[in-house]
Parts: structure tokens; C-alpha cells; sequence
């Protein structure tokens, strides 16, 4: 619900009236003042300490604005390498390295010296500690229905078909699970491109929707975005697991004194590098994930170019309601009807909120704002996309596709409907 507080407070910049949506700190809906404010009460906590929280959300906001300036003005796919990219890899470069040292240098030790003496342990550990710390290249989960060419020839061919439109190459793993999410990432040490679609969003959007989804998505295999480079990935995950592996473990409870002293000073030591480990892996992951953002404004242009920009306009749209489309899901499947119910639902959804919508947009931009985001609020996303120069789609799913897609995925929605209708 909407609540306009007129008279109530006015803008201190242009005296307009002030507005809330779900009891949120007020702003000025037309110079947007206040906008970037930190709502104690509506925003999570990242760090633990309220000063601190603001002060990152007051960076994060200055930061996130600043980079929407640089890149509404001019193309996109022109932008190159930032310099939160290129620093981002020189780091996982030598956080590599040091892994390799490390498991150098513990074999060295095991054979350096004559057996036994305490080289070994000490070698051992290093080759345990490096084989902790070595990268991650990640695999298909096990909860994606991986589907073949054979079991969704109208799926693949259209993927294909955004595929080439936007100059994307086509994932070579194409999956389905029951969530209300797509990702697009790359697994395995052949890095073969995995799209997975979310079965309750790809059933709840209509034609142009899923063509934005799509193009949005595979825009994430050529927009550079850090988060899915293998030279870059170690940066993200290396120091946090770092962290994690030096966390202190419990203490005993019935041993010596003498003991307990020597527990005591172990815990403080490996609380202080774990501290230390996870205030570097915070810092590089804030810096990385301002190209993070940046890719996904041009993800967000692949789609527009796929699917015209009301196309994926509305797909942002939706994506800002997911709590609507959640239960729009899951009431239709508890009454035993598929993605042609959901896909109503949503539509109506959408058009009772179409009023509202412009201010859910800007409060977005408040509430998804932050350092550790790995997207823009959907409110700049929007305006992003608005901004830009009008695109008319490059491919159009007609109804009649859509439904032979659906009938592909029968299977697959009757178990994604069955989930969703036990979910509270």
C-alpha cells in the first residue's frame, strides 16, 4: 500500500510531499531525496555494527551512483576492462601462486631432509593447507535436470536463436530446476557453459519476458562479468575460505591448566588471522563486484537486445515482485493448475501494481544497494534500460512456441508445481 505523506513532511530540496511504501523511510519520489538513506529498520545488517553498516551503505550508494553516470551516457559493450576487473586478476594471479608455493614447498619438505623429523609434518601441512585452499571450478548441482536436445528440440532451438541474435555462444549444458531464479555460469575445468532456467519464473513470465531472460543470461557468457572467470573466481573464494579454515574450533573443557593457556593463545591467534583473512576477502570482494554490477547492466542490454527493451523492462519488473510471483505459483499449483495459470497470475499481478510499481523502483534502489551486491538495484536497471535508445525485439516467441515448449517440460512442472504448493 502506498502512503503519501503530504503535509506530514516535505522535501527540504524542492518542497514536494514525501512518500513510503511499506513503511519505509520517506523520500522525495521527485528529486529523490533521501532516497539513498540507510533504513535501520528495513535493511539487513552486513557487518554487524549499525555505524559501520551506514557508513558502507553511504559508500555503497555513492559508488553504485557513480557508476551509473559513467556508463548511461555510452555503449555498453565498448566499456573494455575496468579497473576493478584488471585488479581483481592481478590478485587471484598471486593468491594462485601463493597456493602453488605452498604445495611446492611442502613437497620440498618431505624430501629435504632424512626421514623422520618434524620437516615432514610441517610439509604436510602445507600440502594440506594448499589443497584447502586450491580454486574450486564447480560442477552441474544436482538439482538441475540437465535437458537434452532430444527432450527439448523447441528449448534448445530457442535458445539458439537468442544465442545468435545477441552473439552469444550457446551453453553447452541447458538444465531446469524449482527455483524461482535462471543463472548462467561456467563448470568443471573445461569451463563448459551451464544455463539453468528456474522452472516457477520461466512458467510465470510471458513470451517477451522469457526472450529477456534468455538474453539476459547469455549475455553473461561475453560481458566479462567477474564472478564466472576462472582467473578471477580465486579472488572471491580464496580468502574466505581462508577464513573459514582458521576459524577457532571449540576449546576443551576438562584439560590442565597449563592446557587452557595454551588453547586460549591458539584461539586468539587464529581468531586474529581469520579476522584478518575475512577483512580481506570483504575488501576484494567489494572491489570485484563493481564489475560484477557493470556486466550486469550489459546482460541487461543483451536483453533488450533480444527481446526489445519493453521486453526486458518487464522482465525487471517481475524479477522486482517475486514475492507476488511466489504466490502466484503457489496458489495455482495447490489447485493443480500449470505455468498457463501462472503465467495469468503474474500478468494480473503486475497490472494491479502498475501504480505502484514506479516507487517500488525507486525504493529498489535504497534496499539493494550495497558493497558485497552482485547486481544494481533493479530500480537503476530500469532506468538503465529506459535511458537508452529504444530496441524493438530481434525475436519473438509466439504463443503457439511457447505452449510446445511448455509441453517439453510437463514433467518438470508437474515436480516444480509440487514443491512450490508445500512451500509456506
Amino acid at each position: 500500500m502506498i502512503t503519501t505523506l503530504a503535509g506530514t513532511e516535505t522535501c527540504p530540496k524542492c518542497g514536494a510531499a514525501t512518500v513510503s511504501i511499506r513503511e519505509a523511510l520517506p523520500w522525495c519520489a521527485g528529486c529523490e531525496w533521501n532516497l539513498d538513506g540507510y533504513d535501520r529498520a528495513r535493511q539487513a545488517p552486513e557487518l554487524g555494527w549499525s555505524w559501520i553498516d551506514r557508513r558502507t551503505h553511504r559508500l555503497a550508494a555513492r559508488l553504485t551512483r557513480q557508476q551509473y553516470a559513467a556508463l548511461v551516457g555510452r555503449p555498453l559493450e565498448s566499456a573494455g576492462w575496468s579497473l576493478a576487473g584488471a585488479l581483481t586478476v592481478g590478485i587471484s594471479v598471486l593468491l594462485l601462486a601463493g597456493v602453488l608455493a605452498l604445495a611446492v614447498t611442502g613437497v620440498w619438505l618431505l624430501f629435504a631432509y632424512p626421514f623422520p623429523n618434524f620437516a615432514v609434518v610441517l610439509g604436510l601441512a602445507f600440502i594440506g593447507l594448499a589443497l584447502a585452499l586450491r580454486p574450486r571450478f564447480g560442477r552441474v548441482p544436482p538439482d538441475v535436470d540437465v535437458l537434452t536436445r532430444a527432450e527439448a528440440p523447441e528449448l534448445h532451438a530457442l535458445v539458439e536463436e537468442v544465442a545468435t541474435r545477441i552473439g552469444a555462444p550457446v551453453p553447452q549444458v541447458l538444465g531446469v530446476d524449482n527455483d524461482l531464479n535462471a543463472y548462467a555460469t561456467a563448470v568443471g575445468l573445461r569451463r563448459r557453459r551451464l544455463l539453468c532456467l528456474g522452472l516457477p519464473l520461466w512458467g510465470a513470465l510471458d513470451g517477451p519476458a522469457r526472450v529477456a531472460l534468455l538474453g539476459h543470461e547469455l549475455g553473461h557468457f561475453v560481458n566479462g562479468d567477474v564472478r564466472r572467470g576462472p582467473l578471477t573466481q580465486p579472488a572471491l573464494t580464496m580468502l574466505g575460505s581462508a577464513a573459514d579454515l582458521f576459524r577457532p574450533a571449540p576449546g576443551t573443557h576438562d584439560a590442565g591448566f597449563i592446557v587452557l593457556i595454551g588453547e586460549w593463545l591458539g584461539r586468539m591467534v587464529s581468531w586474529a588471522l581469520s579476522r584478518l583473512l575475512f577483512v580481506g576477502h570483504l575488501a576484494l570482494a567489494a572491489t570485484a563486484l563493481r564489475g560484477s554490477q557493470r556486466a550486469e547492466y550489459l546482460a541487461d542490454e543483451m536483453a533488450a537486445r533480444a527481446a526489445g527493451t519493453a521486453g526486458a523492462t518487464r522482465l525487471l519488473d517481475v524479477l522486482l515482485s517475486t514475492e507476488s510471483v511466489a504466490l502466484v505459483v503457489r496458489q495455482a499449483a495447490r489447485g493443480g493448475r500449470g505455468p498457463a495459470a501462472w503465467r495469468a497470475g503474474t500478468a494480473r499481478s503486475l497490472a494491479a501494481a502498475v501504480d505502484r510499481l514506479p516507487l517500488v523502483r525507486q525504493l529498489s534502489v535504497r534496499e539493494e544497494m550495497s558493497l558485497f551486491a552482485t547486481h544494481p538495484p533493479a530500480g537503476l536497471r530500469h532506468r538503465m534500460l529506459a535511458a537508452r535508445s529504444w530496441q524493438d525485439p530481434a525475436v519473438v516467441l509466439t504463443e503457439a512456441r511457447a505452449e510446445r515448449i511448455d509441453a517439453e517440460l510437463v514433467r518438470h512442472y508437474e515436480r516444480a508445481g509440487r514443491i512450490a504448493a508445500w512451500e509456506s
